[in-house]
């Protein structure tokens, strides 16, 4: 799909949006006589607004991704930049968006906020990628589609020569979120997404990098698309509080820590495999198990007596029955271990 292609699915009112702008938009200097934005000018560190645009922390993170600076959007978690998508793509009450389920429950919430139609393909037993079944339900309306790999709650990635195949062929935007990136075997769309000019990637620093509690999300698309969420975020949507705990924080190395996660995924897999409770363990890829019991609330309870706390997703269709269940340090895996072993 040609750029022109792309740019054409922008709402008429957002191509057409004079964004709000601040001087600080337009001077690039650190020091400086700051007369502009009516702040108190007696120092403590945060009396100043903060960069607009974050620039030294896109640096950083854009040394350790392999992505430019002007191909990237930092936001409030990634559910500020799934909302985005709606509001730059959708119009109101018109178009559409098309999803899997079991998925990221924040898809449909973003999607109704926005007066959106949202429509879902159900996955099969094994959560397999559904290309022909997408492609049925989408039509001349349909500006979005949301693909979560590795999944949630499933833990499974999509192979990704399918994706592509999709992404080509459709006529919309394609948002390929990859929360969970860091801890699969399968590389990330980042590695083709100069070829695909309707593909956003969305990725996140609270899993893997341990920044949840910052609220750091990032999308990855060509520059141009990047260039309409600049104008249509609010003007200082990260503080500088954020930013400097972030540039602070991103020194770690945390190779280490993703690699024992993924050992740790193996173990706790295999160890509720051969417990008697358990009927299926998933394969995934995340950091987190999708687990089958034959009494998951009865589990579940069990577990949150004991002040160990999973997610029962038992409600959602496709996941009858089910625990999805964080792998954390080995200690927190081996009492959860223990409980479910013991249980009944």
């Amino acid at each position: 799909m040609e750029l022109n292609d792309v740019m054409r699915l922008v709402r008429k009112n957002i191509a057409n949006l004079a964004p709000y702008s601040t001087a600080r938009d337009e001077y690039k200097g650190k020091l400086g006589f700051f007369l502009d934005a009516n702040e108190n000018p007696f120092e403590n560190g945060y009396n100043r607004y903060p960069d607009p645009r974050q620039l030294e922390l896109k640096g950083i993170i854009s040394q350790f991704k392999g992505v430019a600076v002007e191909n990237m959007f930092l936001g409030n978690g990634s559910d500020e930049a799934i909302d985005l998508c709606y509001r730059i793509f959708c119009n109101p009450g018109k178009d559409n968006a098309v999803s899997i389920a079991p998925s990221y429950g924040m898809y449909r919430v973003a999607a109704d906020i926005n007066d959106v139609e949202f429509r879902e393909i159900q996955l099969d037993a094994e959560f397999s990628f559904p290309a022909e079944q997408l492609t049925a339900l989408c039509d001349e309306n349909t500006k979005l589609v949301f693909i979560c790999s590795p999944n949630n709650p499933s833990g499974n990635s999509f192979p990704m020569q399918q994706m592509l195949d999709f992404i080509a062929s459709f006529k919309g935007i394609v948002v390929v979120d990859e929360a969970y990136i860091d801890f699969a075997e399968q590389d990330s769309l980042l590695t083709v997404l100069p070829q695909y000019k309707n593909l956003i990637v969305l990725q996140t620093l609270s899993k893997a990098y341990g920044l949840a509690g910052l609220r750091l999300g990032l999308a990855f698309a060509d520059a141009e698309i990047m260039s309409i969420f600049a104008k249509v975020k609010y003007p200082y949507n990260i503080n500088i509080a954020g930013m400097e705990r972030a540039k602070e924080l991103l020194k770690r190395d945390v190779k280490a820590e993703i690699e024992l996660l993924k050992s740790e995924r193996k173990r706790v897999a295999d160890a509720l495999v051969a417990m008697q409770c358990v009927e299926k363990v998933f394969p995934s890829d995340a950091n987190f198990l999708l687990v089958r019991v034959n009494d998951a609330r009865g589990l579940y309870e069990a577990l949150i007596k004991e002040q160990v706390i999973v997610r029962d997703r038992s409600r959602l269709k496709g996941c009858e029955e089910t625990l999805r269940i964080t792998i954390g340090r080995p200690e927190e895996n081996d009492r959860m271990l223990a409980i479910v072993n013991n249980w009944k």
